[in-house]
């Protein structure tokens, strides 16, 4: 009676049974897959809890959150450290030029010399060593912004100028 039924319908029972075998057999390769995956889940879950009960799985997570708490204060810390040393670092010298020369002329050997320190405001001093047979005589003048109150020497502003573009020895 259901085969007439099919058949009025337009169906043949054959390839509904044909149908009906390729949706089980696809469904049973799924629940193998399925089955594949629990079983992995089950190894990595027995390989992560091997040899711990629930107390000591969270004492160690407890331990390594306070560990992550440590090291994020530590961070903090160490960007303010950073941040006043760059703020301190304003005023050290961080630029440097140095001229060499003869104060007379009977005098050879480039003895006498000056020399400008300056931060990274081109704020500092500059130092003239003059060399002469009796001694040598040291004098130390302000430079504020690459510019001095006091007159200077070409000597003196070749070696302002040599630290403001970078530094070294001539």
């Amino acid at each position: 009676m259901n085969s007439d039924l099919l058949g009025m319908l337009g169906f043949d029972p054959a390839y509904i049974i044909i149908g009906m075998a390729a949706v089980i057999i696809i469904l049973f390769i799924m629940i193998i897959v399925a089955l594949s995956k629990i079983g992995k889940l089950n190894k990595k879950y027995a390989s992560f809890m091997r040899g711990q009960d629930g107390k000591t799985l969270e004492k160690t997570l407890i331990k390594r959150l306070d560990q992550i708490d440590e090291l994020a204060a530590l961070t903090e810390k160490n960007k303010n450290d950073i941040k006043v040393l760059f703020d301190k670092q304003v005023n050290d010298i961080q630029k440097y030029g140095i001229v060499k020369y003869d104060a007379f002329d009977e005098m050879g050997g480039r003895l006498s010399f000056s020399l400008a320190l300056l931060n990274q405001e081109d704020s500092g001093v500059v130092l003239n060593a003059v060399h002469t047979r009796e001694g040598c005589y040291i004098y130390i003048k302000d430079i504020i912004k690459g510019e001095s109150v006091i007159l200077l020497t070409e000597e003196e502003k070749g070696a302002i100028e040599q630290a403001i573009n970078g530094g070294g020895l001539k």
